[in-house]
């Protein structure tokens, strides 16, 4: 992953936890899928929306 990205996904990482929540690792993990472009909008958003039961 290109360091832009690393820092990306930090700096999104420290703002969810300035609001007081936590991100699970998977969901990490899947961000770096997408910006990796190892997968879709489409198919992150379906991985959120199963792991939140929606």
């Amino acid at each position: 992953m290109s360091p832009a990205n690393e820092k990306a996904i930090r700096n999104s990482i420290a703002s969810v936890e300035m609001e007081g929540f936590t991100v699970k690792a998977e969901s990490i993990l899947w961000c770096e899928q997408l910006l990796n472009g190892e997968m879709t909008m489409a198919d992150y958003i379906e991985l959120v929306k199963q792991a939140e039961g929606v």
